[in-house]
């Protein structure tokens, strides 16, 4: 009989659960998206909560309460070493503006241990003819 290694090493890359978690979370499923992705020791850089794990994740859960049909697009994502850049848009409700993001995440032992987001309203009307995407 043989033995063999089994590898505990996830096999997604940081890009793919990078995606995963901004997927699951933003489609409502916010606890399971952080219990998966996120590092108990989580920190984040958004101006209008706390900057722990706790908070962004009570304010996530609420948005998604509120606004339970929001859509949520990736355009681009980036990887390097143990960072993640994410470029896409969201659209809280029909009708609303979309609004152009990006979310920088920092990766430890296979889990967000860190966050960064800007955020910018997509005029309707827009003076590049490339637009933001």
């Amino acid at each position: 009989m043989s033995s063999r290694l089994v590898s505990t090493m996830p096999t997604e890359s940081h890009k793919d659960m990078a995606i995963s978690f901004l997927k699951s979370a933003s489609s409502g499923q916010v606890k399971q998206a952080y219990q998966d992705f996120v590092h108990d020791d989580f920190t984040h850089h958004n101006p209008y909560f706390q900057g722990d794990r706790q908070s962004l994740l009570d304010g996530m859960k609420k948005n998604a309460e509120n606004f339970p049909n929001k859509k949520f697009e990736i355009k681009l994502a980036l990887e390097e070493g143990d960072m993640v850049v994410i470029h896409g848009r969201v659209q809280i409700q029909e009708n609303s503006p979309w609004i152009a993001l990006v979310h920088i995440f920092r990766f430890l032992d296979h889990k967000i241990i860190e966050e960064w987001e800007v955020s910018q309203e997509v005029p309707v009307e827009m003076i590049n003819k490339h637009g933001m995407f």
